[in-house]
């Protein structure tokens, strides 16, 4: 499809999704990571092979941000500790430009196979590092490969515990890796001992019985625009509340290194489609209106 053809496609959906698409905000999420540290490959490269590997994520994050710019948006950055560590400037260059920044964890580890001690010592490492580089609270929390499970779920406890308000993490879909489907599609408040946490759920799309995970990432990749746009109009258009979209720096990086490890499944599900997500994002920050987390919560619970 030619770049004209795709952009009067993209105009003529905004306009017929008018009413949806201009009066919802919604949430734009970004996960800092770089190519080497995705949960489908941590069992050929270690942590301590991190350090061996070209770093791109700070280019991409940057073209990302640029991006953004172009359209007016501010999103939420869920930043890696380590990856906050090792380039730190990244992290004051994404807070100077008006982006909210929340953890994603320390070292990419999956809630699952940690401890309640070992979460939590990874988390406020992240906190800790994040919050000395943008000099304000760091009070909203993403798991790594939304790995906050059924067995998991005391992790939302700890969270609490720990001064954190809103969570991302749970993803209301059948996956091999993660997700909870039966969880609730919509944001909702969910006690813990600690008190209330807020859960943001992606995005998913009822079907039938199943829900169908539209909000980002691979999905957002292999599917086709047009599919997407109207996923999304119509869940906003069934809850009567904003969606959650998330993305990565990787993601818009074609030319990485293809590191050949992992199955053929997951460098499947790594490199679908990385040619078009640029262009993709650009097409959907033009659809819909996109705001960090707590403004699009500030909003949906004034009932804008």
């Amino acid at each position: 499809m030619s770049n004209v053809t795709e952009s009067r496609e993209a105009e003529s959906g905004a306009m017929e999704n008018g009413s949806t698409t201009g009066a919802m905000v919604n949430a734009f999420t970004v996960d800092v990571e770089d190519y080497f540290q995705v949960s489908a490959f941590e069992d050929h490269i270690g942590r301590d092979r991190w350090g061996d590997f070209e770093s791109r994520v700070e280019t991409n994050t940057h073209r990302l941000l640029d991006l953004l710019a172009r359209h007016r948006v501010r999103g939420t950055f869920f930043i890696l500790g380590w990856t906050a560590s090792k380039h730190p400037n990244l992290v004051r260059d994404i807070h100077a430009a008006g982006h909210e920044i929340g953890s994603h964890s320390y070292w990419h580890r999956l809630v699952y196979d940690l401890s309640p001690d070992e979460f939590r010592s990874d988390l406020c490492r992240s906190r800790d590092v994040l919050e000395s580089l943008v000099g304000e609270p760091v009070t909203i929390y993403r798991a790594p490969s939304f790995s906050i499970v059924e067995r998991s779920k005391w992790a939302l406890d700890i969270l609490a515990e720990e001064g954190f308000t809103v969570d991302s993490s749970i993803f209301p879909i059948h996956h091999d890796r993660y997700g909870i489907p039966g969880a609730q599609r919509r944001i909702h408040p969910i006690e813990t001992a600690a008190g209330v946490i807020t859960e943001f759920p992606p995005a998913v799309f009822r079907a039938s019985r199943y829900n169908l995970p539209i909000s980002g990432g691979g999905y957002f990749r292999l599917y086709p625009f047009p599919m997407t746009r109207y996923f999304l109009t119509r869940t906003c258009a069934r809850t009567n509340g904003p969606f959650m979209f998330y993305t990565h720096p990787w993601e818009i990086d074609p030319d990485q290194p293809r590191l050949g490890v992992g199955s053929r499944l997951a460098r499947f599900r790594h490199h679908v489609n990385l040619r078009r997500t640029h262009g993709k994002l650009e097409r959907i920050l033009t659809t819909f209106r996109f705001a960090p987390i707590r403004e699009v919560l500030a909003n949906s619970s004034n009932g804008s």
